[in-house]
């Protein structure tokens, strides 16, 4: 988004670090961007991470790529996932669930466990949260990974939680990993929330964040009291917020580096790292540049306008030219390679004389289109494809590229616009079908309100069909349901992908080890070693 993604809570993002300097005072005062400091096992790691560190923090709220795979170092789960594989294991839990098929799951706390401030983490503070999630009072983007299978919480004592399940939902078991146990003594103050979004992170995972300086940079040291499942490998952590791609890539490369790992590589220059000793590794998944419309204002109301102008984009180019051969054109919402996939009944292969026929058919002449996008820097690359394929089909397009924050500022307000182009990616939060779609699709989901479609009756139908499509037991009929609502996606192209790319991450393997590349934007450090 600075997502590479998409950040659903972007009203409230820093704009000066006084208030979170306040609340970090106690940690000591925040590191240099520069930091590489410390000989041997007490040198700090230094990551760059390229988005924006200024989005939500909110675990409850948030899909920045920064924030998302910080609160993995800073909090737990009742269950967290691998980061590749995303198998569940147990986290604050002593165990996974004994019967993933039951409609009650019954958890008892890691003894010892504790929060960053030295309390003791309750069955008061998990209930705390998962009420927080469940409220449909309060507008949380993890409700819509919840609500429609998980009935409530239920404290048994002190350190024992259930679980109520609507039905039985063994998918469930990995999302529990987006609701991270926050201390209720911390978060239910008067405005603490909204210090959450601002970057206030408090947890009991194995890092304490110790600095954090929107658009710059946010810091981290090893717990000493953490007695969990994935121990701290590094004294401290800094990680660096750097968009501008050729910064970035400078920050990992030479011999006196500043970074041992960095995220979203170029592909241009994928080439020149490897040459110079750096591992380059790419993950694929649902990362995607996506189209989204605002479907309240004409012509984007007609679905054959929306049709028309993804017929127009050459996506083949796309992966030629921009993403140097590390995507596919959507043939669905899915990536191909997610287990659910199959072609959608609507594909959008480049069809020019298609398109224009779809213009004329819905009566519009003379479109012109300001397209805006973020300023991700691989999206930044695909951007000229779509005008020049808007163009060529009679679209006068300008292409008006913002700051990820600015873009989602202007969305949160309800400004108007006519297309927005930017980057998302659900396997931030799983890899299951159901829950790829319910990340942007939904009757309260915050990116179908962004497109202004959700209450049109297509909408509604299409929701009520994900719902029944979440309580069918039986795998193969809940498959096939899934796949008539990936096709209604696909056919109607609200919000729809044009490609899928692969995301490139870099280390240098002489001073790391363990590090993997995931198919999100972000990384997962919890299993790196200092080589």
């Amino acid at each position: 988004m600075d997502h590479g993604i998409a950040v659903p809570d972007r009203r409230a993002f820093l704009t000066t670090t006084a208030a979170l300097t306040a609340s970090l005072a106690a940690c000591g005062g925040p590191p240099s961007t520069n930091d590489t400091g410390g000989r041997g096992p007490d040198r700090t790691l230094t990551a760059v991470i390229g988005y924006g560190n200024d989005g939500s923090w909110d675990p409850t709220r948030t899909a920045s790529a920064f924030a998302m795979a910080a609160n993995h170092h800073v909090y737990e789960g009742l269950v967290d996932t691998d980061p590749v594989t995303r198998a569940p294991y147990p986290a604050l839990a002593t165990r996974l669930p004994a019967d993933p098929g039951a409609t009650v799951w019954r958890f008892t706390l890691r003894p010892g466990a504790v929060f960053h401030d030295g309390s003791p983490v309750t069955a008061d503070d998990v209930v705390f949260v998962y009420e927080r999630i469940l409220d449909p009072g309060t507008e949380t983007l993890t409700r819509g990974f919840f609500a429609s299978w998980l009935a409530g919480v239920r404290k048994a004592d002190a350190r024992t939680v259930e679980l109520h399940l609507r039905f039985p939902f063994p998918d469930g078991v990995p999302r529990l990993t987006l609701a991270k146990i926050m201390p209720r003594h911390v978060y239910s103050r008067p405005g603490a929330w909204d210090d959450a979004v601002r970057g206030l992170a408090i947890g009991s995972g194995p890092y304490r964040q110790t600095a954090h300086h929107p658009k710059s940079n946010t810091a981290f040291e090893a717990f000493a009291a953490y007695d969990g499942p994935r121990p701290p490998a590094f004294r401290r952590m800094n990680w660096l917020t750097i968009v501008d791609a050729a910064s970035r890539v400078a920050r990992i490369s030479g011999v006196s580096a500043g970074a041992q790992i960095a995220d979203n590589i170029p592909y241009a220059h994928i080439p020149w790292l490897r040459r110079r000793g750096r591992t380059v590794a790419g993950a694929a998944g649902m990362n995607n540049l996506f189209l989204m419309f605002n479907t309240r204002r004409s012509p984007f109301d007609d679905v054959r306008v929306r049709q028309a102008l993804h017929y127009a984009v050459d996506a083949e180019r796309m992966v030629e030219v921009a993403l140097k051969g590390h995507g596919t054109p959507a043939t669905s919402f899915l990536d191909e390679g997610n287990p659910a996939h199959r072609p959608a009944s609507t594909v959008y292969r480049h069809d020019p004389a298609r398109a224009r026929a779809l213009l004329r058919a819905a009566g519009v002449r003379g479109l012109r289109i300001e397209l805006l996008a973020v300023n991700v820097s691989w999206v930044l690359d695909c951007l000229p494809t779509i005008k020049a394929s808007w163009d060529a089909v009679g679209v006068e397009t300008t292409l008006a590229p913002q700051e990820t924050t600015a873009v989602f500022t202007k969305l949160d307000q309800r400004r108007d616009y006519q297309v927005v182009a930017a980057a998302s990616n659900a396997n931030q939060f799983g890899l299951d079908a159901d829950l790829i779609l319910r990340y942007n699709y939904g009757p309260h989901n915050l990116w179908t309100r962004y497109a202004r479609w959700e209450t049109h009756p297509v909408a509604r139908r299409l929701f009520a069909a994900m719902d029944r499509a979440g309580r069918e037991p039986d795998p193969g009929s809940r498959n096939a349901l899934l796949r008539d609502c990936l096709d209604t996606v696909a056919e109607q192209a609200v919000l729809y992908p044009v490609v899928h790319n692969e995301l490139m991450t870099a280390w240098d393997p002489h001073r790391l080890t363990g590090a993997r590349a995931q198919p999100y934007p972000g990384l997962n450090l919890l299993q790196a070693r200092w080589a």
